[in-house]
């Protein structure tokens, strides 16, 4: 299993989602298949239509960056971040 963080934005819209848990799953993409099958919705708020990520999101596996068809291996820490943007 893998360990993902989620930002802090993401639990205040999904009832019972903590900022972190383990998955299992052998890709970004399968990992956020899991939190969709979990959390309806959640594929949508990290991804476009297309599967590809939005472009306020950044996922890191093991500290790289990652996409969706980022290997994900036993242990991993996967982080999901959403960018700040203001002026």
């Amino acid at each position: 299993m893998a360990e993902l963080h989620l930002p802090a934005t993401l639990p205040s819209l999904f009832e019972d989602l903590p900022r972190t848990l383990e998955v299992e799953a052998g890709t970004v993409d399968e990992a956020i298949d899991r939190l969709d099958q979990r959390w309806p919705g959640m594929r949508d708020r990290l991804c476009e239509p297309g599967r590809q990520l939005r472009r306020h999101i950044n996922v890191y596996v093991d500290r790289e960056r990652a996409g969706l068809d980022t290997r994900i291996e036993d242990g991993s820490r996967v982080d999901v971040i959403a960018a700040i943007s203001g002026g």
